[in-house]
């Protein structure tokens, strides 16, 4: 049987997936940039005021993020005005509703503001509360005590491959 070759392995692409998100996603600039997009922000000067953001970072944030396949540019032009781009989640930007949500919902219990949570975790179909959670191939949660990170057989570096 013919093995299935794998992208090299460099600096620039590590083995652990863990390691390559976070070449992208370690920033938090870009974390709260998907965050806006996830809220429903979709242009330039929308990001640029909500996060109080430099507008040199933020473009080199959309960009890399559109690169990596997370946000997609649209063309759009208002009437008589240039024309201009937006900026969407695409379904790998959508999947990322999963990590922040995990962020929100360590902050809110390790880091608490004054005043309680800035947004609740819903769901749109029944309203009740959310939380995140690790899921097995039934269906079913899984305590976070029983949660093991475990490595391939033919691994070569670091956990969360």
């Amino acid at each position: 049987m013919a093995r299935v070759r794998r992208p090299e392995i460099t600096p620039d692409r590590p083995r652990c997936s863990i390691e390559r998100s976070l070449t992208l996603l370690g920033d938090r600039w870009t974390l709260l940039v998907i965050r806006e997009a996830m809220a429903g922000r979709t242009r330039f000067s929308d990001f640029r005021d909500a996060l109080g953001i430099a507008t040199d970072l933020l473009t080199q944030r959309l960009a890399a993020l559109v690169e990596a396949g997370v946000l997609e540019r649209r063309g759009y032009q208002e009437p008589g005005r240039r024309a201009r781009f937006d900026y969407h989640l695409t379904p790998a930007g959508r999947d990322l509703t999963v990590v922040l949500g995990a962020l929100q919902q360590w902050g809110d219990l390790y880091r608490p503001p004054e005043g309680g949570p800035s947004a609740l975790r819903r769901s749109r179909a029944t309203g009740r509360p959310l939380g995140v959670a690790f899921v097995d191939d039934r269906g079913g949660a899984v305590d976070l005590g029983d949660v093991e990170f475990v490595l391939n057989d033919d691994r070569r570096a670091g956990v969360g491959e």
